[in-house]
């Protein structure tokens, strides 16, 4: 059961990364268009603008999950570094259980907001409002299982990192050297 568990988290993983890409790349070549075509040609597009604004907003949302698995979210752990090291465990479970708890709300009012949106469209490309919507409650759905899928990580404080990525005092994530065990992480890597 484990094994279909690891595969899963792989696929759901490789999955969000490419799906990033993809909106990365597709935001790029349209504003690297229009910006070709407005200065050098007078003429802008319409609907670049506001189509990257959306894959902007769904590229913030869909990768939510995937900082969280490099431990590249802000965080004020200033008290829990306080804390004796028995207790540690028990607080970043609490801390895991409210952001589960704050996505399942967001999931909620995000589909409401979808709802509400899908009537309206669009200023320019005149699609439902909802479709740009929608990534408020996907994004929370997707940042859940990742968490779901790294709970143990994440209350041990052990983040995914590029393997190309030298854990240094410049580039590790906030706490991430400051913890032993994460230190020798770093340092097996």
């Amino acid at each position: 059961m484990g094994n279909f568990f690891e595969k899963a988290d792989t696929a759901l993983t490789r999955g969000n990364q490419a799906v990033i890409c993809v909106l990365m790349m597709a935001m790029f070549a349209m504003v690297f268009a229009n910006v070709v075509t407005r200065y050098g040609f007078g003429y802008s597009i319409a609907w670049a603008e506001e189509v990257s604004s959306y894959l902007m907003i769904w590229t913030t949302f869909l990768g939510g999950g995937l900082a969280l698995r490099q431990g590249r979210h802000v965080a004020i752990d200033v008290l829990q570094d306080r804390l004796p090291k028995g207790l540690l465990p028990l607080a970043r479970t609490i801390l895991a259980i409210a952001i589960l708890l704050f996505l399942a709300c967001l999931f909620v009012f995000g589909i409401q907001f979808v709802a509400f949106g899908w009537a309206q469209e669009t200023p320019v490309t005149q699609i439902p409002m909802g479709i740009p919507y929608l990534a408020v409650p996907l994004g929370a759905l997707l940042f859940a299982a990742h968490l779901l899928f790294m709970f143990r990580s994440f209350i041990q404080r052990q983040w995914d990192y590029d393997d190309d990525e030298d854990m240094d005092e410049d580039n590790a994530p906030a706490g991430a050297l400051a913890d032993p065990t994460l230190a020798q992480t770093a340092e097996n890597r």
